[in-house]
């Protein structure tokens, strides 16, 4: 009996014993590579070597917000009321990637202009400039809004306006190095001691602006740039794709009760056919989004503001979506990457859709030398609906689009970031 217990025993000992050494035998990892090469067995770091930096893993940039990608019916889900017939559903996948939070807004874009003030040549900055002059009117009396929305301290966090596709494109180049040589100057012990990471500074170019800005703000870097697997340094802001952006703004994530299934879709980037809050309470029967009720009706009556904005609101005011994204829905429209072409669903690939110009439907397919299509290659999306726009544009499925170099008061724009390392 006590030789079995011991037996017993002893054999308990060595499944313990083995379980605890499987526990520490790890496969190598992004974060914890190793000492050596599981391909070569040699070591890493050796003075003339392969250089391996300390990684801690992806991180997501300021004001970001990490969308989990999946699979979900990209298209329009309301009724076609304009009978356009250019977003008809199909079932995509998206990859994990982060979001803003909320709009740009005006102080964002002024710290934007204040640096390419002090780095650039005046005609960078001149180009960057929005136009406030969207605002005005010679039947209305929008003069304030022309001389102040932009500047004035009361709109700060009131989304940025009058900006182009371009410019857009634009800031996000400046905010991808501005917010890496902040990282690097505080995460880099030499930069740190110095205080001083790579230049902002950005060139002009002769050439065509908006070929320069298409392809990408020119940078030069006094310093040298850290290198991308340094670690360093974050993926490139850039505007978001439609697809992205539809997929981000429905957050269909809420709606999920069990395995991979769906309680219900969503016309609209909150649940329910209503644009008011259903929820009991202080909130309940508010607007969940600032647009246009109707025909002269921006806000509602004094006292009983439906919204509680004749124009655009603050960036926050609004219920975020189970993203955790604010005015996915009215305050303003907002840019997307792609450029327009009403039959893109046809012809698009169904993982990480996007349409970067006119591959598989050319412009000259179109009859726009006869001026009976206004399509070409700088025709760029945009989505959201407005404070100007009636709810049928507040759903995310709707789609229209304007010259890449036009700009409105009706337009603003958020920034994405590809989301590198995991696969969820």
């Amino acid at each position: 009996m006590i030789q079995k217990y011991h037996l017993k025993h002893a054999a308990l000992v060595l499944l313990a014993t083995a379980a605890m050494a499987a526990c520490k035998t790890k496969h190598p990892t992004s974060v914890k590579p190793g000492k050596t090469s599981t391909a070569t067995g040699i070591a890493y770091n050796q003075k003339e070597g392969f250089q391996v930096k300390k990684f801690a893993g992806p991180k997501a940039g300021p004001n970001l917000v990490y969308i989990e990608g999946g699979r979900f019916t990209l298209g329009a889900l309301e009724e076609d009321v304009v009978n356009s017939r250019d977003n008809r559903e199909r079932t995509v996948s998206i990859q994990s990637f982060y979001m803003d939070e909320t709009e740009i807004a005006n102080i964002h874009y002024l710290e934007y202009l204040d640096a390419i003030r002090r780095d650039s040549s005046e005609e960078v900055y001149t180009r960057a400039l929005p136009d406030t002059t969207v605002w005005a009117n010679p039947l209305s009396f929008n003069d304030a809004y022309v001389t102040q929305y932009l500047r004035f301290p009361g709109y700060r966090y009131y989304p940025v306006v009058g900006v182009s596709w371009v410019q857009a494109n634009d800031y996000s180049v400046w905010r991808t190095d501005a917010v890496n040589a902040e990282l690097y100057k505080n995460g880099s012990g030499k930069a740190k001691k110095s205080g001083k990471g790579f230049s902002l500074k950005r060139k002009s170019k002769a050439a065509d602006p908006a070929a320069e800005t298409v392809q990408g703000a020119e940078t030069a870097t006094a310093a040298a740039k850290p290198s991308l697997e340094s670690g360093l340094i974050l993926p490139d802001y850039r505007i978001p794709t439609e697809a992205e952006w539809e997929y981000a703004a429905k957050a269909l994530i809420g709606t999920q009760y069990v395995d991979e299934n769906q309680s219900n879709q969503r016309i609209y980037p909150w649940d329910g056919s209503s644009v008011r809050n259903p929820k009991k309470g202080r909130k309940q029967g508010q607007m969940l989004a600032n647009f246009k009720r109707g025909r002269g009706d921006y806000a509602g009556i004094a006292g009983r503001s439906n919204d509680g904005a004749i124009i655009t609101q603050q960036i926050y005011a609004y219920p975020a979506n189970d993203f955790g994204l604010y005015n996915m829905a009215g305050n303003v429209n907002e840019w997307v990457y792609d450029v327009y072409r009403p039959l893109t669903f046809q012809v698009e690939n169904d993982l990480n859709p996007i349409r970067r110009n006119g591959y598989l439907d050319d412009a000259k397919n179109y009859d726009n030398k006869g001026n009976n299509s206004i399509i070409n290659d700088k025709l760029r999306v945009y989505k959201g609906g407005s404070w100007s726009d009636v709810a049928y544009w507040l759903a995310p499925g709707t789609r229209r689009f304007m010259d890449q170099d036009s700009a409105t008061a009706t337009i603003g724009f958020r920034c994405a970031m590809t989301g590198v390392g995991f696969n969820k």
